[in-house]
């Protein structure tokens, strides 16, 4: 996928990836760098993101993982689609229930894939309203070189980069059954009061 003209665009419409292979874009992403935001733990560590295809070919399961200061795995599970299934645009929609501890308040939002390279290796993903940004990778690090074009193209997209935290990654990664997990929801709890 071919970077979009260069210019600013805080106040119109992004540039988003066309014809995404869905299929591909499956399996673990690491977050390297995101603006910060309030359903994720300000102590968070490891944070990274399993997508996974359902045999309807239109449907991807979520699995979103961080580990707190705490050692302690936090996670949230969800589903994902597209926002107009006849576009080939990568506008999706991805839905999570919360508390997650007792989940009956649907919460949707936007994820909309800004970059992806060739090899299926990078991505940017963002969303309107350019509040939420997340810089992934397939590995738990990236070169300074790519990392540096997704900031301009972050940029290019009318985002303000200053604010992209870089989230901790270990390697290798943590797995997800070695570690206790926050079974209460008590993260999220602390997320509304922004901790």
């Amino acid at each position: 996928m071919a970077a979009a003209a260069v210019e600013k665009k805080s106040g119109s419409e992004m540039t988003v990836v066309r014809g995404l292979d869905v299929a591909r874009y499956m399996g673990r992403w690491y977050e390297i760098a995101s603006l910060p935001n309030f359903f994720q733990p300000r102590d968070g560590r490891d944070t990274r993101a399993t997508y996974a295809l359902r045999p309807d070919g239109a449907t991807v399961d979520v699995l979103n993982e961080t580990w707190g200061g705490n050692g302690k795995r936090d996670y949230i599970k969800g589903t994902a689609y597209k926002a107009d299934p006849a576009s080939d645009e990568a506008k999706l929609k991805v839905k999570f229930y919360l508390p997650p501890f007792l989940p009956v308040i649907p919460v949707v939002g936007d994820y909309w894939v800004l970059y992806v390279d060739d090899d299926y290796q990078h991505a940017l993903v963002g969303e309107p309203r350019r509040k939420d940004l997340w810089i992934l990778c397939r590995q738990t690090s990236m070169d300074d070189e790519v990392y540096g074009r997704l900031l301009e193209k972050a940029k290019e997209e009318g985002y303000d980069v200053e604010k992209l935290r870089k989230t901790p990654q270990d390697d290798p990664p943590p797995e997800s059954d070695a570690a206790p997990t926050d079974t209460k929801g008590t993260w999220w709890f602390k997320s509304l009061f922004g901790k």
